[in-house]
């Protein structure tokens, strides 16, 4: 019997390549997505809240939307938040997964607070070459904007861009393919696993002091049949 896995969602291309290796997977069942927010956009790729449902209703999974109170919140505040919410979503859940690739440390850290609470943590992508799971991001045809640029590692012109392998072999050899050091943040438009496409109208990229933003609109639009 298949377990019952939901995903953290970061609405970019490494918790989609999650997704889609779990699907592909004969021990889990995918059963929803969860992910957090500051004052209605994700942290890190300023995704707003309103897009992340656009993308499970083309997933057809339930999403779970945490509220933060902060970017970086305490740890405690943190995963209490997170596991509260996860055990208030009346889905059940006998894993949780998360698209990290690097053995830096976090694996251990996710799995203190959530193997406490019963669950299993998977990592389908920890210690893969990041080279290697770009290409298969590219190969699975997963449509991705680069939509968050951090100034101190990357140019902003690449803010906007999209994810391809020409925008891969153009990258600085210092960055991470994957961006997996922060260097960029990325968000999915298409991909097998939709059942339609978001249509971006790409309306400008704003700077700070740090990271500069792709800001954009976005509507969701269903498969058409042929």
């Amino acid at each position: 019997m298949k377990k019952n896995v939901i995903i953290s969602w970061s609405s970019g291309k490494d918790s989609t390549l999650t997704l889609e290796r779990l699907m592909d997977s004969e021990q889990y069942q995918v059963v929803g997505l969860y992910t957090t927010y500051v004052e209605d956009e994700v942290p890190f790729q300023a995704t707003p809240i309103s897009v992340v449902d656009m993308q499970a209703e083309l997933l057809g999974l339930p999403l779970i939307k945490i509220a933060l109170p902060a970017v970086f919140p305490s740890n405690e505040v943190y995963q209490s938040t997170i596991i509260n919410a996860l055990k208030a979503s009346n889905l059940n859940i006998d894993a949780v997964a998360f698209g990290d690739m690097f053995c830096n440390g976090i694996e251990a850290y996710r799995r203190s607070y959530i193997e406490p609470a019963g669950w299993e943590c998977v990592f389908p992508l920890l210690g893969e070459s990041s080279r290697e799971l770009a290409e298969e991001i590219i190969e699975r045809s997963i449509t991705t904007l680069v939509v968050t640029t951090d100034g101190t590692q990357l140019d902003s012109s690449y803010c906007g861009q999209w994810y391809t392998q020409e925008f891969i072999d153009s990258l600085p050899a210092k960055v991470d393919p994957c961006g997996e050091d922060g260097e960029f943040h990325t968000l999915v438009t298409q991909t097998r696993s939709y059942s339609g496409r978001l249509e971006l109208e790409l309306i400008g990229v704003e700077h700070g002091e740090r990271f500069s933003h792709q800001r954009y609109q976005a509507k969701r639009l269903p498969n058409i049949e042929q």
